[in-house]
């Protein structure tokens, strides 16, 4: 099993050269920040951490998929995500934690309806909400 914080990165042995490192996330690293509404994901997050002394350049890559409940019938939805970021930091110790960007990024980049495509939908929960 993953660790639920994986992107906590210990700068003492960064050289100033980019570093890069691959990590997958799945469910349990949304269920650790308390978000019930992520139901699975498998998702690969590729960074390139550059250290300058006392700041950090950290570049992420996120791609693949977020399941979520659909808005309209509540079955499961999968979404593809692609977002990134690049973020330079001050960290005030020797470790780097960019966990809630991660977090924050994947989120922000699922749509605001969540809904399947026509006709995709529980048929009986459709028929139950046309009454």
């Amino acid at each position: 099993m993953l660790p639920l914080q994986p992107f906590i990165v210990k700068l003492h042995g960064l050289g100033l050269s980019v570093t890069e490192f691959d990590h997958q996330i799945g469910k349990e690293f949304f269920e650790s920040f308390g978000n019930p509404d992520i139901l699975d994901a498998k998702l690969d997050v590729s960074c390139d951490i550059v250290r300058h002394g006392v700041t950090v350049d950290v570049e992420c890559g996120i791609e693949g998929t977020v399941t979520v409940p659909c808005d309209r019938c509540l079955e499961p939805l999968e979404i593809e995500i692609e977002t990134g970021f690049s973020e330079t930091y001050a960290p005030e110790s020797d470790e780097l934690d960019f966990n809630q960007d991660v977090y924050d990024y994947v989120c922000t980049a699922l749509p605001m309806q969540r809904v399947h495509e026509e006709g995709d939908c529980n048929p009986e929960t459709i028929k139950f909400l046309s009454k």
